[in-house]
């Protein structure tokens, strides 16, 4: 606020004798230095004193926002503007409504730590907070604001929130349906009627979103457009609210007509790109089918990728249909624009503080220079997050040109490497050591390698593996491993030392295929019984194993579209003492559902195939054993198989198992997931069906700055007398 008596004290001395600026000084300034407060002001010395001109800077610090007070002083041809600036906020806190949500705070309320204490942003912040509580349906909310002032001159802001009351829907009415039931209506609404035990998960609790309601009469009429109904006419929500029990009424008036039948789809295209039979191919909306808006919306997009991947990456397609209200059929009419096709002038990739460009630029199909294809710009991204190394790839087009962009990669890195260093205690084996050291892109170069040691008075375990999945950024992979473990059992001491050297080969776009030799010699030693399962002695494996994997997922540990196969046949004999014949085949899908339903629901199908063919030599340690994360949780990792006489686990030759999940956020904010699963598996010597288990529960998946993390909870549906059951696991760095 500007002091009275400059205003007296210039326009006096202006009046009486007018004078020249012989320097301007500042005092009080913190946030603007002096060269640049002179350019806001734009008075200079040597110039006239003008109270106008003074007037206009005082007037533009003001719009600063920098300051509380200024006032300006003359002495002698010397103006002094005085500042007093306003205090900076030191601490930003919230109470009572929002407060499970502080590391989201300064996103909603626009003010953070650091900030300048401005009472109209604290204000908005208010409404803010206001705002954000009627959207999720509180209303009367009251926001208070404690501010206490600190010695150093800063301020600490606290928000005291009283969130009010929801208002509830306890009445919905659609008047006019016929096509639908009210139920259906309900599911594409956000705002529905409570359900009676509304309290209760799973039940709809009435609440009133109020910023999805101006929505919720467009989410009518596009359902009465997926069934054909293009007369269909919503109409705006009306909402009676009783704020003495913050009871609701809300009502909906619909006029219905009649649904409409394709009678023809025409496509139109302004340039000859493109055959006009091909882009008819794939399309779901035909001649003399129902009319369905969201099969409109999907051709349009299938039209809009066929032209894109031929390098029109501004194609536009304009939706049209002509309604015979008489017939009630309509012509649905494509208009595809292509404009010019596009060039590729340049990748730049940023957001890697780790891994080096070449890795990242070797999962991008596309190069400069090359012409601009949709379908290769979805994989590129799809295989970035495929790698394990990036929590979150965009890919951003910048347009440089009429025919050419820039495609700016931007990757969020996310831990790929953990050192885990653990210890416990068995009742067999007593003190247990254990410590590990791996990275899936060590030293951001892409290659993944791992140590372990286990170590105690029954048992030594170490285990050494490098995989490079790119050599020199071709389409080989190359993959060593070197092994050695002892193990003094009840009723043996078992030794396996060996290794394995892998070479593949990338064949298809999604598909990879590979050939591995192992070596292995193996000490079996103090077996105290007699058995045709456990012979003493020393035995050497050489096997070679070709396999295949196809992989099309669109990320690495939390996939919602695609599948993932894999299949290897090992074969063992190849100049030592085993002989067998072993197939392994694995199955992956993954079916997101938030685009269907607008919730971040995945569906899981996995299963498991195995068959061993004995050809001279089996040992049990090559067998198949069920139970565990990768199987049927509930029981012990690797617990069911068939047994001997005596009762000891000997393997299983044939397998299978399977499960189905529904995974759904659990806490965003943490990357948090919770899932629910149902597992049955099958395992026997001579046939599939000889032992089967299920179990069920749910797990917590945490992608947590150590990596990924697995809670597994999980009961037995079917255990047997003998069973060992497992309620609960954990595991560490492996997808979900």
């Amino acid at each position: 606020m500007k002091k009275i008596f400059f205003t007296i004290f210039i326009a006096t001395t202006i009046v009486l004798n007018a004078k020249n600026i012989k320097d301007i000084k500042f005092e009080g300034l913190i946030h603007i230095s002096p060269s640049t407060a002179m350019e806001i002001m734009g008075i200079y010395p040597g110039s006239e004193i003008d109270i106008e001109k003074i007037d206009k800077a005082i007037k533009k610090f003001y719009e600063q926002g920098y300051f509380k007070d200024i006032w300006v002083t003359e002495e002698d041809g010397v103006l002094t503007f005085h500042f007093v600036e306003k205090p900076l906020i030191s601490k930003v806190d919230i109470i009572g409504y929002l407060e499970s949500k502080k590391e989201e705070l300064p996103n909603i309320i626009g003010i953070k730590k650091g900030d300048i204490y401005d009472e109209e942003k604290i204000e908005e912040a208010k409404q803010k907070i206001i705002q954000k509580a009627k959207e999720e349906g509180y209303y009367d909310t009251i926001v208070e604001v404690d501010t206490t002032t600190l010695k150093n001159g800063s301020v600490e802001v606290d928000f005291v929130v009283n969130k009010g009351e929801n208002i509830i829907i306890r009445k919905l009415d659609i008047c006019g349906i016929h096509a639908f039931d009210k139920s259906d209506i309900e599911d594409v609404v956000a705002n529905k009627e409570r359900d009676f035990l509304g309290w209760m998960w799973g039940f709809d609790s009435g609440k009133v979103n109020m910023d999805q309601l101006e929505f919720d009469s467009a989410r009518i009429k596009d359902l009465y457009m997926r069934k054909g109904y293009l007369d269909a006419k919503v109409s705006n929500p009306f909402l009676r609210v009783d704020f003495n029990t913050y009871n609701a009424k809300l009502l909906y008036h619909v006029e219905e007509g009649k649904p409409y039948v394709v009678e023809d789809v025409k496509i139109y295209l302004t340039e000859p790109v493109i055959d006009i039979k091909k882009l008819k191919e794939d399309l779901k909306l035909r001649k003399g089918k129902v009319f369905n808006i969201e099969k409109l919306r999907k051709d349009m997009q299938k039209i809009k990728e066929k032209i894109a991947d031929l390098g029109y990456a501004f194609v536009r397609v304009a939706p049209n249909f002509k309604k015979n209200e008489k017939e009630h059929t309509a012509i649905v009419e494509y208009t595809v624009i292509p404009g010019k096709k596009v060039y590729i002038r340049d990748v730049i990739i940023s957001g890697n503080q780790r891994t080096l460009d070449r890795v990242i630029r070797r999962e991008v199909l596309l190069a400069p220079g090359d012409l601009y294809n949709l379908t290769d710009l979805k994989d590129s991204k799809n295989a970035l997050k495929r790698t394990g190394f990036f929590e979150d790839v965009t890919i951003e087009e910048r347009r440089v040109s009429e025919n050419q962009i820039d495609l700016l990669v931007k990757v969020k890195e996310m831990p790929t490497g953990n050192i885990m260093l653990g210890g416990g205690y068995g009742s067999y084996e007593g003190v247990i050591l254990n410590a590990s050291i791996s990275d899936k892109n060590i030293f951001g170069s892409g290659i993944d390698a791992s140590f372990s040691i286990d170590y105690s008075s029954k048992s030594l375990r170490f285990n050494l593996g490098v995989f490079n999945p790119r050599i020199f950024d071709s389409d080989y992979s190359l993959g060593v491993n070197l092994y050695n473990t002892t193990y003094e059992s009840y009723d043996y001491t078992q030794k396996r030392r060996g290794g394995s050297i892998g070479v593949g080969k990338q064949l298809m776009r999604y598909l990879r295929g590979s050939v591995s030799y192992q070596y292995e010699q193996s000490e079996l030693s103090d077996v105290t019984f007699d058995s045709i399962y456990f012979p003493e002695g020393k035995f050497i494996k050489s096997s070679i194993t070709p396999s295949l994997s196809w992989d099309n997922t669109d990320d690495y540990y939390v996939p919602r579209h695609g599948f993932v196969a894999s299949t290897s046949l090992e074969y063992a004999g190849i100049g030592g003492d085993e002989e067998y014949i072993k197939s392994y085949t694995k199955f992956a899908y993954f079916y997101g559902l938030e685009d269907l339903i607008d919730y971040d629901l995945i569906l899981r199908y996995k299963a498991r195939l195995g068959y061993i063919s004995d050809q001279g030599y089996l040992p049990v340690n090559e067998k198949f054993y069920m139970g565990g994360i990768r199987s049927v949780r509930g029981y012990s990792s690797g617990s069911l198989s068939p047994k001997d006489s005596e009762g000891r686990l000997i393997g299983g030759k044939e397998t299978f198992s399977n499960s189905i999940e529904a995974s759904i956020p659990l806490m965003e904010s943490a990357r948090m997931r919770l899932a629910f699963f149902l597992d049955y598996g099958m395992i026997g010597e001579d046939s599939f069906n000889e032992i089967k288990r299920s179990g069920a529960g749910a797990a917590i998946e945490w992608l947590s700055p150590m990596g990924p993390i697995q809670l597994i909870f999980a009961t037995p549906l079917d255990d047997k007398p003998g069973d060992r059951t497992s309620n609960f696991e954990f595991s560490m760095g492996t997808k979900f």
